[in-house]
């Protein structure tokens, strides 16, 4: 079942590459007490994640501050070298967003979003989706009907919306 406005996110482990590599974030840890946007996509370097979807919270990322945003999180489900290499090259990093690796795809699968399309290689990957948290309560969630999609999970609808 897929997690709804109202839901509170299950708890899990998320990785990133720090300083000694690899290392599991708990999202709950990050999520309370705080204002989160969390954004799901299907995978690192893929085209509409790369051109529109990553870019618009790039764009965004002063004025979801000014709204109270204390975080904005991507997540995908790719391997933490892969986020963290990507984040770099995108300019995520440096705009200060953060990228987690749902390595395995349990969050994905805990919240929903999963889906597998065989013909492009996508094999239990995100739906591309964007949720504004608050203290780990879904307040909003803009869920786009396909994954080539970035019209309704764009930072911009999203501004829109709080």
């Amino acid at each position: 079942m897929a997690i709804s406005t109202g839901d509170t996110l299950p708890d899990a482990n998320l990785l990133h590459v720090g300083a000694d590599g690899p290392a599991a974030v708990n999202l709950a840890d990050r999520l309370n007490g705080r204002k989160v946007v969390i954004f799901g996509l299907p995978g690192a370097y893929t085209r509409t994640c790369t051109a529109a979807h990553m870019p618009s919270f790039i764009r965004t990322k002063d004025q979801f501050a000014a709204k109270g945003v204390d975080e904005i999180i991507c997540v995908t489900v790719n391997d933490p070298f892969v986020c963290d290499a990507w984040a770099d090259s995108t300019g995520a990093k440096d705009a200060g967003i953060t990228v987690l690796a749902d390595a395995d795809g349990a969050f994905t699968k805990a919240i929903g979003m999963d889906f597998t399309a065989p013909p492009v290689g996508f094999y239990g990957r995100s739906k591309r989706y964007t949720m504004l948290i608050e203290d780990g309560v879904v307040k909003v969630l803009n869920e786009e009907a396909s994954p080539g999609e970035c019209e309704i999970s764009a930072g911009e609808t999203l501004l829109d919306a709080m």
